[in-house]
């Protein structure tokens, strides 16, 4: 079995599609699963990746300073905060995203966030745009599944191709309800919800062409 790492996940969603395929995937986060499994590291992902992941890991690293829908605190903290915790937080941001994106030893690397900002960008080792822009319900064909909701979503790529669309839905009824997530505790787990329908396109595609890849550098 080749062991495919997916970081920053609690929720298993990701994994269990690779796992579907017959695959020795392992999600890691430094907080635990949310379910219950014996499939799941707590740990952080810079210390886990150094293991010998031999086909490829997707990373997830979190958003929440990156992201372009929150600068606006890089210039005015919310209640509670300063710009010194802001501006902190999005160079540890900055830091993580880096280093998932740079780990050498894995073959095949796809690294998914939100569209960033400047500010994320120009602290990003070895930054460039992402290969791709994809939205959930380009994955889904159930108008009331879970795949048909407005979330767009940034790979970016290294030895692995974009993801074809799998779905048959057109976008026009499609959610907002992880934009629109209700202030609280929890807010950040609904906006960083992934979603099954991609997660099956990911761990049937991508699976592919790593095993390709692999083979023509053998």
């Amino acid at each position: 079995m080749a062991k495919v790492l997916i970081g920053c996940e609690t929720s298993g969603i990701v994994r269990d599609a690779f796992l579907a395929l017959g695959h020795d995937a392992w999600s890691c986060d430094i907080l635990p699963p949310d379910t219950p499994t014996n499939r799941h590291i707590q740990d952080d992902v810079r210390t886990v990746m150094r293991a010998d992941w031999d086909l490829m890991a997707v990373m997830h690293p979190p958003c929440t300073r990156l992201c372009n829908s929150g600068v606006r605190w890089l210039s005015q903290a919310p209640p509670g905060r300063t710009l010194e915790d802001m501006w902190a937080e999005l160079d540890e941001g900055a830091k993580l995203f880096s280093a998932v994106w740079n780990v050498q030893h894995i073959p095949c690397v796809a690294v998914e966030n939100p569209v960033m900002h400047k500010h994320a960008k120009a602290r990003i080792e070895n930054y460039q745009p992402p290969a791709q822009t994809v939205q959930p319900w380009q994955f889904g064909d159930d108008a009331n599944g879970p795949d048909n909701e407005r979330k767009r979503t940034c790979f970016w790529l290294r030895n692995l191709p974009p993801l074809c669309p799998t779905g048959s839905l057109d976008g026009t009824t499609a959610r907002d309800t992880v934009a629109k997530a209700s202030p609280g505790a929890n807010r950040w787990k609904v906006r960083s919800k992934f979603f099954p329908g991609m997660a099956k396109a990911m761990a049937e595609q991508w699976s592919v062409h790593a095993f390709q890849h692999l083979a023509e550098a053998a």
